[in-house]
């Protein structure tokens, strides 16, 4: 079984640079056996961002690439912070929160953008943990996607 540094590299992802805070709370925070990652968007590999509405600007497919960046950028702080992706054992818990019209309903097909990554990093078993996946009306800088979890430590 290889590791999730291993799974990582086979996918032949780049990671983004580790997210700044924008604003008074820490990017990440151990609590024995927990990290809890604060709410991440759409940091590309150059530090800029993906901006735009789902079913507005930007279209499903495109949302759950986005989803897929968030999640990058949530690995990158982990990295950045725990030294190894090998650090954790499993994903606890994803909140993925979607800027969207109002008629838009596939959050979940969008969040799927980075638990799928999530699932390839750490396996099926433990890459996989419980989620939600909301609409809402707005996310800081137009945004499409911010998602905030919470795994378990090694």
């Amino acid at each position: 079984m290889n590791s999730a540094e291993q799974n990582f590299k086979e996918l032949g992802l780049n990671l983004p640079p580790a997210p700044k805070p924008l604003g008074v709370y820490k990017p990440c925070l151990i609590d024995g056996k927990y990290l809890y990652l604060s709410g991440h968007g759409t940091v590309q590999d150059d530090g800029s961002l993906i901006i735009g509405r789902i079913g507005d600007t930007i279209n499903q497919e495109d949302g759950k690439l986005a989803a897929r960046q968030v999640g990058l950028a949530m690995l990158a702080t982990i990295k950045a912070n725990l030294g190894s992706l090998d650090r954790v054992k499993r994903v606890i818990k994803v909140l993925g929160m979607v800027n969207c019209t109002p008629d838009f309903e596939k959050h979940p097909y969008i969040i799927n953008g980075a638990s799928e990554l999530f699932a390839k990093v750490w396996g099926e078993e433990n890459g996989i943990g419980v989620r939600s996946a909301v609409g809402m009306g707005s996310l800081p800088d137009n945004i499409p996607v911010e998602i905030e979890a919470l795994f378990e430590l090694v």
